[in-house]
């Protein structure tokens, strides 16, 4: 077994838990609305990791030392989860989902192979930049394929939405893999961030109705999004972050929209059509050529 094979595992495994958070809001109660179900999902997906960091991590004394000597890149990897959450979200409903999730999702390997080279001075191989364009050009083909909706392509602000969407993910990514290079456990490196982000979000979604999650559907949905998708997964994500680079990690994630089109296709009873498995099809091959080209990257290096 190659060193890459577990962290590549583990992303894509991570992927497929991501993958799952739109089907379980089709199921969940329908007076939900996505910004108070995204706030849901990233409040408890972030007790998670602190609890994960409580069970196994670091002692309290390193964890203040890490957050008093990282607080501002850890700060600015937190925007990074705010801004994805809340611009995503909009931009989708601007833009339509074909065209908010090709860009949005589709930018975010681009954008954090382009931080990491100017920051970390970690340049992405050919290899990558080909598996990449071939996986992001299969999600487009896959996600239009299933959309009916392109009334709205056309919209400037929503493009733009969705374009600070994909670079607020790759931020993120890119700051947590630095503060991990730095000699921060994974899991705090997440956890830090993701707590500045749930307090941000969650101050934007004040005025959203919560009354959902007090029902049976609303609490299954909140422990599935927050616990399986969003802790398990990151906790997963982590692990690969650790041992890749930033962008082969965030291209890997790229597997997100093709678990959520097969799970709907299998629980929701939805329909892939042939040009939709050509997608498919791409999104596999891009995959394999970027996990092929992926080396081990833990080595300490420069921080942001």
């Amino acid at each position: 077994m190659s060193a890459t094979a577990r962290p590549i595992g583990s992303v894509l495994a991570a992927a497929v838990l991501f993958g799952t958070a739109g089907t379980a809001q089709a199921l969940g109660p329908d007076a939900a609305t996505p910004l108070g179900v995204g706030a849901t999902r990233i409040v408890v997906g972030t007790s998670v990791l602190w609890l994960a960091i409580a069970v196994s991590g670091p002692s309290l004394a390193d964890v203040r030392a890490n957050l008093r000597r990282h607080w501002r890149l850890m700060t600015i990897g937190g925007v990074g989860v705010a801004v994805y959450t809340p611009f995503f979200l909009v931009a989708v409903d601007r833009t339509g989902v074909a065209v908010g999730t090709v860009v949005a999702v589709g930018a975010g390997p681009f954008f954090a192979g382009a931080m990491e080279w100017r920051w970390r001075g970690v340049g992405p191989g050919r290899a990558w930049f080909v598996g990449t364009l071939v996986t992001v050009a299969g999600g487009a083909v896959l996600v239009a394929s299933k959309s009916s909706d392109a009334s709205n392509a056309v919209d400037g602000v929503g493009l733009l939405l969705a374009l600070a969407a994909g670079a607020g993910y790759a931020l993120y990514s890119v700051t947590a893999k630095s503060t991990m290079s730095s000699g921060v456990t994974p899991t705090l490196a997440l956890a830090a961030p993701f707590t500045v982000g749930a307090l941000l979000v969650a101050i934007l979604a004040v005025r959203e109705p919560f009354r959902w999650i007090t029902t049976g559907d609303g609490v299954l949905m909140a422990l599935h999004l927050g616990i399986a998708a969003t802790g398990l997964a990151y906790l997963l994500f982590g692990y690969g972050l650790h041992r890749l680079t930033s962008a082969t990690t965030v291209t890997l994630v790229l597997a997100e929209p093709l678990t959520a089109t097969l799970l709907a296709t299998l629980v929701l009873d939805e329909t892939i059509s042939p040009l939709g498995w050509l997608g498919v099809v791409a999104v596999l091959l891009g995959l394999l050529v970027v996990g092929r080209s992926a080396e081990v990257s833990i080595e300490p290096v420069p921080a942001v």
